[in-house]
């Protein structure tokens, strides 16, 4: 991890509310990891006074992208950045995707709601670089919201979608369409997921009763990124996916963003 004085390359729209920035970074570039992210500071002024984390979209030569939405006052300030200004950056934070030896031998499948997309397509082109089959699978509000669709095409990835007006792909939720997708094509499958929690708690479920391993990206607040400020709690087992009355919390920003689905306790409200 290193605090890191980075030029921006490119800043562009690619889609309303939603932005793509490259930075210059040949140490990020050789030291991040798919499902790892960066703590932005996005104005040298005291407001914001946080810095914002972004996950890691893509992984080149000399740097990385960061796919981000407009959600706020920190991410309205980094959309008006241009090429040539430097931005100041700490990473790679967190734990990434586990990929290993043993996970090639699966059909690797990527479950993505919404802005849910940024950090898979670095797992997407690791996975395709290792040539496996690769399924996407896709899910908004509506089409103007499916974010990626021909990038992940570009990989070589088999792509799907749904949205839930039925504007663009299928009608309905994404986990409805990763259950049609097992019903035919299940086979030896391990799944990688990003996106709303009650999206993720639903994957996981599916995930349980397939018997798929699964691994989730979690979405949360996170302020300081190093687990400092344990402001992103989540509840998990002790003993991880050991079946157990018995759990703990752990901090999104540092034992994460990626964790075993089996591993989280979701609430019964999602």
């Amino acid at each position: 991890m290193k605090q890191i004085n980075s030029i921006i390359l490119q800043n562009n729209k690619v889609a309303e509310g939603f932005y793509r920035m490259r930075i210059e970074s040949p140490y990020l570039a050789k030291n991040i990891k798919p499902g790892q992210f960066i703590e932005v500071l996005c104005s040298r002024s005291k407001e914001p006074l946080l810095r914002r984390p972004l996950g890691c979209h893509r992984i080149f030569d000399k740097g990385i992208e960061v796919l981000y939405e407009i959600v706020g006052q920190g991410t309205e300030l980094l959309s008006r950045k241009v090429a040539g200004e430097y931005l100041d950056v700490i990473g790679p934070l967190g734990n990434g995707f586990d990929i290993n030896p043993k996970s090639y031998t699966l059909n690797p499948i990527l479950i993505a709601g919404g802005i849910g997309v940024a950090p898979l397509m670095a797992l997407a082109q690791r996975l395709v670089d290792a040539n496996k089959k690769v399924h996407v699978l896709i899910g908004a509000c509506s089409k103007s919201h499916i974010l990626c669709e021909k990038e992940f095409k570009k990989l070589g990835a088999k792509v799907l979608t749904a949205t839930e007006d039925g504007s663009k792909g299928r009608k309905g939720l994404v986990t409805e369409l990763l259950e049609e997708l097992l019903a035919r094509d299940g086979g030896r499958a391990i799944m990688y997921a990003c996106g709303p929690n009650a999206m993720l708690k639903t994957i996981t479920h599916i995930a349980q009763e397939e018997k798929i391993p699964c691994q989730v990206s979690l979405e949360e607040r996170m302020a300081c990124g190093v687990g400092i400020c344990l402001g992103c709690p989540v509840k998990v087992k002790i003993g991880g996916r050991i079946r157990t009355e018995k759990y703990e919390y752990k901090m999104v920003c540092k034992d994460g963003p990626v964790f075993d689905a089996e591993e989280i306790v979701w609430p019964e409200a999602l």
